[in-house]
């Protein structure tokens, strides 16, 4: 390799290495002057939910405030998939499906806690009607799952063991 070459070689990295500087400096000055200049402006993702519902503090309550009604039937389409003991009440792990037509929201009670309201789901016509998350339960107590499908409340109930409560008891 002559020097000419070798020269050549190094000043056509160095402008190339220039050239990408400029051009992510200059985007993200870009970027920087719009938010500045409030044309790009960030937004916050956030869930609506029915603040009476999740403070209130008797079951019943809560339900009727959650759904408008505390009326519900047991049904055998709702599947509720939590652990029969929970070693720490902070993190339990549930799962909620539903083989009901046309369900709009999935309502998850724990019947102790000093809230009893944990989780409200709205689902799209085209969901499938299955929620997975994690619940805090202060003590033992049953999981309600309420799912709400054709105008109507389907109700499943499944008792969890709790052997360090979560909800700071």
């Amino acid at each position: 390799m002559t020097l000419n070459n070798r020269f050549s070689n190094d000043v056509s990295r160095i402008t190339a290495g220039r050239r990408l500087f400029l051009k992510e400096t200059l985007s993200c000055t870009a970027v920087a002057l719009a938010v500045n200049a409030g044309i790009l402006l960030p937004v916050q993702a956030s869930a609506s939910w029915n603040e009476i519902a999740f403070h209130e503090k008797n079951l019943q309550t809560a339900i009727k405030s959650a759904l408008g009604s505390d009326l519900s039937e047991a049904s055998n389409k709702i599947s509720i998939k939590v652990p029969d003991t929970a070693e720490n009440g902070a993190i339990v792990p549930i799962t909620v499906s539903s083989s009901l037509e046309d369900v709009s929201t999935i309502t998850i009670f724990s019947e102790q806690n000093n809230m009893p309201l944990v989780a409200q789901f709205e689902l799209d016509k085209d969901c499938d009607a299955l929620i997975s998350t994690r619940i805090k339960m202060s003590k033992t107590s049953n999981v309600i799952a309420i799912v709400s499908a054709g105008g109507k409340n389907y109700s499943t109930r499944k008792e969890v063991k709790v052997s360090i409560g979560g909800c700071g008891s």
